[in-house]
Formats: C-alpha cells, structure tokens, sequence
C-alpha cells in the first residue's frame, strides 16, 4: 500500500491537500491519507467492477427466481457502502503496519533470493494460503455462536448478485480479508505483486456472485465458482472455499454444483416457464 500512498502524496496530497510543512512521512497524516485512499480504492473497485459484471456477465433472468428478493440490487450495495468504511479501519491499521516497514513486502525483484521464480511461487502460495484461512474463518463464522450475528446478512442473498460480493457485516468483512493482510507479515512478497493480488482477489469476490456458472469440464470440481458458491448460499453447509475446492474436499463441506446436475437456479426457472 505504500506505493498507494507515494503516488497520491506525489500527485495529489502534497502539492494540493496537506499544508506544505506536513511531513510525508508523519504518522497520523499516513493514517488519514490511508483511510482515505483504502475507502475510496475499495468503493471503485468494488462499484467498477460489480457494475461491470451485473451489466455484461450477470444474467437477469436469474432475478425472476422466487428466492430474488424485491429491491435486492439496491439493497446489496446499499448494504455494502455501510459496512465498507468500517471493515476499513482496522485494515487501515494493517496498512499503516505494511507502510511503516514491519512487512516482509520488497520493492524490487532483486531484493527476492528467488528472482522472478519467487515472484512467481509467492503467487501461488499467497492464493493457497488466502484460501485455506478464508475457508476455516468462513466456516467458522457458521458456527451458532458467529453466524447470526455476523455471518446471516450476507446469506440474505440467496440468488447473489455480483453487488452481493461485498455485503457484509463489517466484521464478517474483515475477517475474510485477514489472510490477504497477513500473507505479507509471514511470507516475503514483492509490492506490485501483493497490489495486483489485492485488486484481482476483490474481482474474484465479486465473480463468485455473479450467477455465471460456466467453467471448464476439466477443472469443474477444482475450481470454486459461482456455482458453487451459488450453492453456499442456497444451502448453507457447502462450499466454504474461495478459489479452489481442496479445503472443502479435506473439510467434509464439498458438494458438487446443483447447475452441474441440472437442478440449478437456471433449470429451476425453466422448469416454472414449462409449467
């Protein structure tokens, strides 16, 4: 995120918000300058590319299903834009961590023993990792003791659109980031590498949701996507995991799309458009 941070101070923050004789480097103007940025970055993200996948990969037959709720759309991103600002604080504080150098993130692929080959593996790891914390924190939250106070709102979406993906409550929110944020506390990772992962996991979110549920044959029971989280949220104990379907398969919680079997959402409508 630091590299976030130098390209707005450079650009914007200092030449045109901050008074010139506040340091850059000033603790309290980074936390305000991060809370700032990681709002702002995380509403776009999160508008741009919900906007886009409802527009162009969403498909809106899915919203004459019965369990489509009246008003969702406007209610999944009303619910999101409330809980964004909150989930944001204390990942501001994990930020300012990263920016105050008590990461492991490097800036340049020859400060890595590895070269490139380790820039490769980190992303590996780093998307092997994230889906095995977000997989016991997720079906962690669906304990009795988590899941109706902080893990229900987000079930409200039974037939998820793409601005589901980030209607949560504001703990639940926080809690399935964690890994991303911790990755770099643990492992070496270089900082474009860690941004562009950060970008392509809040895509990914948003995909799962997005009711488009084609996947190649070859990788349909490896690969987590919207048909199966689709069947997270319409079935409750299934498919906790996030990109791949390994800690499902290990946990006992995998369950083979119903959209696979001819018993999805889609085969549901046509079933009633026959009747």
């Amino acid at each position: 995120m630091d590299l976030v941070l130098e390209a707005a101070d450079r650009h914007l923050l200092t030449p045109y918000v901050y008074p010139a004789g506040w340091p850059e480097g000033e603790p309290c103007r980074q936390l305000l300058s991060l809370f700032v940025i990681t709002n702002l970055g995380a509403l776009a993200l999160y508008l741009l590319f919900g906007t886009l996948s409802y527009y162009f990969i969403f498909d809106h037959e899915l919203k004459k299903h019965p369990q489509f709720l009246e008003n969702q759309v406007s209610r999944e991103i009303a619910y999101a834009v409330r809980s964004l600002p909150w989930i944001s604080v204390p990942t501001v504080a994990l930020f300012f961590a990263e920016v105050r150098g008590y990461s492991k993130l490097y800036d340049n692929i020859e400060d890595s023993p590895y070269g490139w080959s380790g820039v490769f593996l980190s992303m590996l790891s780093f998307l092997f990792f994230t889906d095995m914390g977000i997989y016991w924190i997720h079906r962690g939250l669906h304990h009795k003791l988590f899941y109706k106070r902080f893990h229900k709102p987000h079930h409200l979406w039974k037939i998820a659109t793409p601005f589901a993906s980030h209607a949560f409550h504001p703990v639940d929110g926080f809690m399935q980031s964690l890994p991303y944020h911790v990755y770099p506390f643990l492992f070496p990772l270089h900082k474009v590498t860690y941004l562009g992962l950060y970008i392509f996991v809040n895509v990914w979110t948003i995909s799962i949701h997005d009711g488009d549920y084609r996947v190649p044959r070859l990788l349909r029971h490896v690969i987590n996507g919207s048909a199966h989280h689709t069947d997270h949220h319409l079935y409750f104990d299934y498919n906790y995991g996030q990109y791949f379907t390994l800690w499902d398969k290990i946990g006992g919680s995998y369950k083979s799309p119903t959209s696979f079997e001819g018993k999805g959402p889609h085969d549901y409508l046509r079933k009633l458009r026959e009747k």
